[in-house]
């Protein structure tokens, strides 16, 4: 798991999947906070995001001046991410089924054709992060 401490307002956090090319990154620039999905193979900066989920907007956070934590766990397989704030799952990336899901549910884009990854709903599904969850401490099968 990879973690930052920080302030709102300003935060990066960029974490590798161990399945090449996917990986995610936590962005706080001032306004507004996103987590997004990424590709290595669509180029690096912008052209790689796939996806992009809203977390939070500075404002809207009780205490936006007091220091959070954001974390971000890949499962075994290297296919799926979850971003923790504070310790709660905020939003978690599904590399294999091409679907993110997040609490606020934001933002939703009317499909494209010839896109391969579900942007119609970011909708939250707690069933997913209850299995991500248990999956990181299933004992592993021979």
């Amino acid at each position: 798991m990879q973690s930052l401490l920080f302030t709102p307002g300003d935060a990066y956090l960029a974490a590798d999947s161990s399945t090449y090319p996917w990986y995610v990154v936590f962005e706080d620039e001032g306004v507004a906070a996103y987590f997004y999905a990424c590709d290595r193979t669509r180029g690096t900066g912008d052209e790689a995001i796939v996806d992009a989920m809203l977390i939070y907007n500075v404002s809207s956070l009780r205490d936006p001046e007091k220091q959070r934590l954001a974390s971000i766990q890949w499962s075994p397989d290297g296919l799926q991410a979850v971003m923790y704030l504070d310790g709660v799952s905020q939003a978690l990336y599904d590399f294999s089924a091409r679907t993110g899901s997040c609490r606020l549910d934001f933002p939703n884009f009317m499909e494209s054709q010839g896109e391969n990854w579900r942007k119609s709903t970011h909708a939250w599904d707690e069933s997913a992060i209850q299995k991500f969850e248990a999956n990181l401490y299933a004992e592993p099968t021979n």
